[in-house]
């Protein structure tokens, strides 16, 4: 954020109202993404009925899109840069669209997933722009306005998302099922594509800013090989998810290689030298990927084994998004008096919350009120504090480059912890309760494995810039 507010300014300064204007479309943006990162979460076993695929195509819905969002969300920073954070807004926007169309289209799961890895690529071009259009357009002393509606519109966005896509879903509008999840996005979509054609100010760009595509490519194999043997191999490990494994851990090592030797590589080789920003990239990893792995088996149980709606899904899940919300706002606040003690205490709100379910794993009802609290509030504390406290010791010229970086490593996580979990819980037999279990100790155990990690990241986050509220 610090970089972004010392952003130099190509733009006229521009009136309040038109300010605000531009902010509105930034967060309808940001909505957007959001809420194409979860309905997939909810309507999975809907979409499966309806096109086949099975267990594959439930894995690859929640993760095409965040490996996609992933791999170019550093590439499509510097795209905007280097070409004009508008045109590439609007270019994301519109592909966003177009790929949403598609999505509600798709007559097979190959061409869905195909469309799911559109909308995250053109998400990633998308995205990374809003910040900067936002730095280059509102003041410096008043631009933590703008940025405090963001925790509270992604929180709303985050808890009525999935209620929206489960309600559309359930009623079957004109007998397209779960198509109008993706196809209201040309309504929305279409509406903030006008807007901000008509709103966002014009950038030149800097056409010498540099993007490393070579390293993007090896980055996307390795993330689609290592995708493709783990979800391929929840149907059993036969020589082809193992030979995709294996690809996928070669591509990966020649791109640690070319970060190594690029010119700007997409995560600068000093942050990595830095323990505490090391330490908490692998927490990151760890803590995102098995909280993207929970929120998918949970779903996917109350559905298979609770035989609940997408609706009633959604409405029993609420406990849990309402933690999220209310622990993310909380840490807004607590975070610069106790750093890393609230991700310690984010980790063991969602290990005890695992706990209580996996007690309960055979229940239903308002019994499971109580433990999924618990888990949202452990997500929350983290979600809001891991990576601010993990930039607490980075140079201030870095911040930016390691913002980036961790916002797309968390998005990787995320599209790796979902195939990873679901895999064990599509693997294990016994019943729907011994998979939930064993999805449960899973979750568990990579939480656990993140403690020690938590003494060595910074004790504190930045102080943040003045005005940032």
């Amino acid at each position: 954020m610090t970089q972004i507010l010392r952003n130099a300014r190509d733009t006229p300064p521009l009136s309040p109202r038109a300010r605000w204007a531009v902010l509105t479309v930034i967060l309808a943006a940001d909505v957007l993404d959001l809420l194409d990162a979860t309905i997939t979460n909810i309507a999975a076993p809907t979409i499966t009925r309806d096109l086949g695929g099975g267990a594959s195509l439930v894995q690859w819905l929640g993760a095409s899109y965040a490996l996609a969002l992933g791999v170019l969300l550093v590439p499509g920073a510097r795209l905007g840069d280097k070409y004009g954070r508008r045109r590439l807004f609007l270019t994301g926007l519109a592909g966003f669209v177009a790929a949403s169309l598609a999505c509600g289209l798709a007559q097979a799961p190959a061409f869905l997933i195909v469309a799911r890895l559109l909308q995250g690529a053109f998400g990633a071009l998308l995205i990374p722009q809003g910040f900067g259009i936002l730095g280059a357009t509102w003041p410096r002393e008043e631009i933590g306005k703008a940025f405090s509606l963001f925790g509270p519109v992604m929180g709303l966005s985050a808890v009525g998302g999935p209620i929206l896509a489960a309600f559309l879903v359930d009623a079957d509008l004109a007998g397209l099922g779960w198509r109008p999840m993706f196809l209201i996005n040309l309504l929305l979509g279409g509406a903030a594509l006008l807007a901000a054609a008509r709103l966002l100010p014009r950038d030149s760009g800097e056409r010498t800013v540099s993007v490393d595509g070579p390293g993007s490519a090896l980055l996307a194999g390795a993330m689609l090989g290592l995708l493709g043997g783990l979800i391929d191999g929840s149907g059993g490990w036969s020589v082809r998810p193992v030979a995709l494994l294996l690809l996928g851990l070669a591509l990966f090592a020649a791109f640690c290689h070319r970060q190594r030797t690029a010119a700007e590589p997409l995560i600068r080789p000093t942050l990595l030298h830095n323990r505490g920003f090391t330490s908490g990239l692998i927490l990151g990893v760890l803590v995102f990927a098995a909280v993207a792995g929970l929120l998918y088996v949970l779903s996917l149980h109350f559905q298979r084994g609770l035989g609940h709606s997408p609706a009633g899904t959604a409405l029993g899940l609420i406990p849990l998004s309402a933690g999220i919300v209310v622990a993310s706002i909380a840490c807004y606040r607590l975070i610069h008096t106790y750093g890393r003690q609230l991700v310690v205490a984010g980790l063991l709100l969602i290990l005890t919350g695992c706990g209580c379910l996996a007690l309960l794993a055979d229940r239903d009802g308002w019994v499971l009120v109580p433990p999924l609290l618990l888990v949202g509030l452990g997500m929350g504390t983290c979600f809001g504090t891991v990576y601010d406290v993990t930039i607490g010791d980075i140079a201030p010229e870095e911040a930016g480059s390691a913002s980036g970086a961790l916002n797309a490593v968390q998005q990787l996580a995320n599209s790796v912890g979902a195939a990873t979990v679901t895999t064990v819980y599509f693997r294990t037999t016994g019943g729907e309760t011994h998979a939930v279990l064993v999805s449960l100790a899973a979750v568990a155990a990579s939480v656990i494995l993140c403690l020690p990690l938590v003494r060595l990241l910074p004790r504190r986050a930045p102080a943040r810039p003045e005005g940032a509220g």
